[in-house]
């Protein structure tokens, strides 16, 4: 089985993910994690993307298609697409790389959840200073306020994490999702859930979507 999960920052792709790749046995991809690997690791894909962001320059959809084709060719697991695609350019590209691997995309399963949800998970995310911990003051507070209980060094408040930030934030994934969600709505597999309910409620209804049993 091959899934994309689609849905705002803060919508819980990443929680589902993980709980879902656990339960089907499936490979979780995040891009961004495939993006920050080849360039660590120094491979021909990766000295590439980290020239176009020196120079301030988005990586284009060939080249993380490109990396998306290295890294995944010879895997034989259903693939897990943690916000991926983007555009409706990605879309199409992944498409035809499904085709040409004779397989097909499952299922697209939309996190639909309230802007005001997302501005409080995201306005109520801390970050420690020290392991990059992640904390919510709602939902997982740190045992003491503002200390990190792996390590103990002071939790803040990242960049993107401020109100007006996450405002912008979610402008652009509208703008740019919008037309990827008509495009995916129009096709079989598109399913749609509450994000906003807790995460082992969210797992749950997902996997019932997708009839396997939880």
């Amino acid at each position: 089985m091959n899934i994309i999960l689609l849905g705002y920052p803060g919508s819980g792709k990443g929680t589902l993910a993980k709980d879902l790749s656990k339960a089907l046995d499936m490979v979780h991809v995040s891009t961004g994690d495939v993006l920050r690997d080849e360039m660590a690791k120094k491979t021909a894909l990766g000295l590439e993307a980290s020239s176009y962001m020196a120079g301030g320059r988005l990586v284009p959809d060939r080249l993380v298609m490109d990396m998306i084709k290295a890294r995944l060719g010879a895997e034989t697991r259903g693939l897990l697409f943690d916000g991926f695609p983007r555009t409706v350019a990605q879309a199409e590209s992944l498409d035809d790389w499904f085709t040409s691997r004779s397989q097909d995309l499952d299922a697209v399963v939309f996190l639909n959840v309230a802007e005001s949800v997302v501005m409080a998970r995201l306005g109520s995310r801390r970050t420690c200073t020290g392991c990059g911990k992640i904390y919510n003051v709602i939902s997982s507070a740190p045992a003491k306020e503002g200390v990190c209980d792996a390590c103990g060094k002071p939790l803040m408040t990242r960049e993107d994490d401020k109100t007006g930030v996450i405002a912008k934030r979610i402008q652009v994934y509208k703008d740019q999702t919008e037309p990827l969600l008509a495009y995916y709505r129009s096709s079989r597999n598109f399913l749609e859930t509450d994000g906003g309910k807790a995460p082992e409620a969210v797992t749950k209804d997902v996997l019932s979507l997708l009839r396997v049993k939880p």
